[in-house]
Parts: structure tokens; sequence; C-alpha cells
């Protein structure tokens, strides 16, 4: 018996990041969450969570680049807004896995963490950002910092279903792994990061060794399609119409136009649609 009403819990916004590279073949960066976290305990995921009010300022607008709010909406199917979104992946990215996708404001020249005692600030920086001493903001600004929204690629949303005690209207993203920067988790809710290629994954996940939320497995399937990280962005920057995702009747597999089952899928168990494929 749930001690709460399922279709009373509220559905947050939130955004997920994807970070992928070459190494030398494609690979993902995941992270495994620790088993006793409310959402997706145990299981492994991308960085990412809710957006936060600070998410929607109207000050980040002065500190991104190559991607205006209105820009983003219009990405997103949304009115306005949708930069919050970006904001949240790139907040996300660095609290959960310390990656800060960012150009020197002087410069326009990607964040370099490779010299020790700056990857140390930072460290700082991400410690006080997850123990709620500072938001990401006064740091993005104090660092001369600019969020490259142009290097981040919508590419699906999902909601999750109803049961769960919380749930998101989750906006996906891809970025590459920028160079001189190392991703970690955060040992906290998260207790393991590793880098691993799309089709390891799949067969993880299919010998029980990895387990996977279903909508980040079907992500998983769809870069499974690609062979390197230039192909991944390409088509991401692309912007592809949406496919809407359908269940297989009976089963927990997502299936997308094209694949076997698809037509007699079900389309009120998971709520996804999703732009990532090949050109």
């Amino acid at each position: 018996m749930n001690d709460y009403d399922p279709e009373q819990v509220q559905i947050r916004p939130a955004a997920t990041v994807m970070l992928i590279d070459d190494r030398p073949d494609l690979q993902l960066f995941m992270m495994e969450r620790h088993a006793k976290t409310v959402f997706a305990g145990g299981m492994w995921v991308f960085p990412g969570g809710a957006v936060d009010a600070m998410d929607d300022s109207s000050e980040f607008q002065a500190i991104s680049i190559h991607r205006s709010d209105t820009e983003a909406s219009q990405l997103m199917g949304l009115e306005s807004g949708g930069l919050a979104y970006y904001v949240a992946a790139f907040r996300e990215a660095f609290e959960e896995a310390g990656i800060l996708l960012a150009l020197q404001k002087n410069t326009l020249q990607p964040l370099d963490l490779s010299d020790p005692l700056i990857e140390k600030r930072f460290q700082q920086h991400r410690d006080d950002i997850n123990d709620s001493n500072r938001n990401f903001i006064e740091i993005i600004k104090d660092e001369g910092l600019i969020m490259d929204a142009g290097e981040m690629h919508y590419i699906a949303r999902w909601i999750t279903p109803s049961g769960p005690p919380r749930r998101f209207d989750a906006r996906f993203f891809i970025a590459r792994m920028p160079g001189n920067q190392t991703p970690i988790h955060d040992d906290g809710e998260l207790v393991h990061s590793k880098w691993i290629s799309p089709r390891e994954i799949l067969r993880k996940e299919e010998a029980g060794e990895m387990i996977l939320m279903s909508p980040t497995l079907r992500m998983v399937k769809n870069l499974a399609h690609f062979d390197s990280a230039s192909q991944v962005i390409e088509s991401a920057a692309a912007n592809q119409p949406d496919h809407r995702a359908r269940v297989l009747a009976g089963t927990k597999v997502i299936v997308m136009p094209g694949e076997e089952g698809y037509e007699a899928g079900e389309t009120d168990v998971e709520n996804g649609w999703v732009r990532l494929r090949p050109l």
C-alpha cells in the first residue's frame, strides 16, 4: 500500500544530459545511484534532476551563448522558459558529474580544469552548491564564465508514468565531453560511475548486471545506432522531428517507429518523444 495518492503526485520539470565521447569508440558516461535513494535507487543514470526556480532566472540569459530563451523554447515546443531546462542540465552535470560546459567570457575558450589548483577550486564550488552554501549562477558570474548552450542539444522528452512518489517531465539533452575535464560522481546519491559503450550497456542490462529505467534504456538503444560522437552530435544538431514512443503489449519494452511491434504498441504506458536517431 502506498502512503500517498499516485494521482496527486506533482509532475516536476526536469533535465538530463547524456555525456558522450570517443574513447576511442563511442562511449557514454553513466552513474549508479545509491540503492537507498527515493527515485531510481540502485539504477544507472545520466546526470540530471529537477529544474529549480533559480534556473529560470533572467540573469542566465545574459551569461549564456549560442541559444536564447526564445530559441530554446522553440526547440522544445514551449512558449517560453526553455532556457531553464538547459541551465538545469548544465547545473546537474556540474553537481553530479563535476563537468562544466562553459566558456571563458573574455576569450570564449572552453573552461580548462587540467590545472590541479583550478580543479581544486572548482571542486570546492561544486561542494558548496551541493551543500547549499552557494548557488550556481554566483559561481558562473564570479568565475567569468558563460554557458555554451550551443554545445547542448535537445533530443527527447519523457514523462514519468503515474505510480512513483516522484514524477518528472524530463527533457533530455546530449553533449560531447569537453576536453581538459574529468567527470566523477558526487559520491553521495551516486556511488559509482564509468565510461561505457552503448552496446556494452545493452549487453550488461540483458545479463542483469546493470539496471536502467525504461526511458534510460531506450535512449541507450537509440545511441547504439551510432559509431562516433561526431555522428551523434551531427544528428542531434539537425533537430529531427519527434518520434512517439510505444510499449509492446504486456511488456515494459519501449519501441520506436520502424521496430517490430510498433504499430500495435501501447501509447498509454510510457509517454516519450525522441528525436535522436541517425540522419
